[in-house]
């Protein structure tokens, strides 16, 4: 199931974890479920969403992978350095699912991670059934 994602800045993160559990089918009980984000500059991570951790995450990628840094794809798009902080995320994330909920730990959120925003995102979420 696709869903889109509605970020507000360049750099946004943003916690989607009720729009994935929104999206296991009502009649789902155990199995896997797998978030992928389609897109080259954006990242899904599972970590805790509390404001001074999305701050220190921030603060992170931007010290990696500063904004301008003579990158050669500025040339063409001026956004390298989100295709770059992108390397260290990942493109998709799995949760287990059990009772029909996904079953993260107490401080765990599935969080979309926005490096050139602000934009519309695409998320496919599948759920797949234990064998």
């Amino acid at each position: 199931m696709p869903l889109h994602v509605e970020t507000t800045d360049r750099f946004d993160i943003v916690d989607v974890t009720a729009e994935v559990r929104d999206a296991i089918p009502a009649d789902f009980e155990d199995g896997l479920c797998t978030v992928f984000v389609r897109h080259t500059t954006a990242g899904v991570v599972v970590n805790e969403h509390e404001q001074r951790l999305l701050g220190d995450i921030e603060s992170y990628l931007h010290d990696i992978v500063p904004r301008e840094d003579g990158y050669a794809h500025d040339a063409i798009d001026d956004n390298a350095d989100s295709h770059l902080r992108t390397l260290l995320l990942d493109e998709s994330v799995s949760v287990p699912i059990r009772d029909g909920d996904l079953a993260l730990g107490t401080w765990q959120s599935v969080l979309l991670i926005e490096c050139d925003g602000p934009r519309t995102r695409s998320l496919s979420v599948t759920c797949t059934p234990s064998a």
